[in-house]
């Protein structure tokens, strides 16, 4: 009877407590799932949203200085290494996007190939490592496409890897002392429970029963 009696105090305490971690959450979560929220739908209806994509092509010529550095890497066959500095230099002030030392080029016989993936779109550069003779191409997809890969975590980084990561454990954090919360309310709320089923006996008929 005194153990009842005294988790009876206590409760109002750790109610408390998870309604704070539960603010808490969610306000770290706000931008987030709303972000997600939007892509998600985006993505469920990708074949219905037109995309133009943006296409930038070059053809260059590197410079005559330079092209010792495409022709003396003759053991650098079939293998994959940055673009030496001088290089990486000369794509920042010629294109619009530079191919720094964080992107592998590969390097055959023939030609340097060296692709740059980002969210929303892409770019690549060849170099003929006979003649110099460069091409440029860059895709830029709008912004639909961006949010929709960093919705997917495609080509985004380390840092927004992490980023996912920590929002998943405050969505979990959010959840589940939503739920607490709700089993401590429930009492007087008959309907918590019914909405808690449905939430999870429709998403899980729709995928037995409807998804082939």
């Amino acid at each position: 009877m005194g153990g009842a009696v005294s988790a009876t105090k206590h409760r109002p305490g750790w109610l408390k407590q998870l309604h704070t971690w539960h603010w808490i959450s969610s306000a770290m979560c706000l931008v987030g799932m709303m972000l997600f929220a939007i892509t998600g739908i985006t993505l469920n209806h990708a074949s219905s949203i037109e995309a133009k994509p943006q296409i930038v092509q070059r053809q260059l010529q590197l410079p005559a200085e330079l092209l010792p550095l495409v022709h003396a890497a003759d053991d650098a066959v079939d293998e994959n290494k940055p673009l030496p500095a001088a290089l990486q230099a000369w794509t920042g002030r010629t294109l619009p996007r530079s191919f720094d030392g964080t992107l592998a080029a590969e390097w055959t016989a023939d030609e340097i190939y060296v692709a740059q993936p980002r969210p929303g779109g892409d770019a690549w550069l060849r170099i003929d490592r006979r003649s110099g003779a460069a091409e440029y191409e860059s895709t830029d997809r709008g912004w639909i496409s961006y949010l929709n890969d960093l919705h997917k975590g495609r080509h985004t980084g380390t840092a927004w890897s992490w980023f996912l990561d920590i929002f998943a454990i405050a969505c979990l954090v959010f959840c589940i002392t939503g739920l607490l919360i709700l089993k401590y309310h429930a009492t007087h709320r008959p309907s918590t429970w019914p909405l808690v089923g449905i939430g999870f006996v429709l998403p899980a008929l729709l995928a037995l029963l409807l998804i082939h």
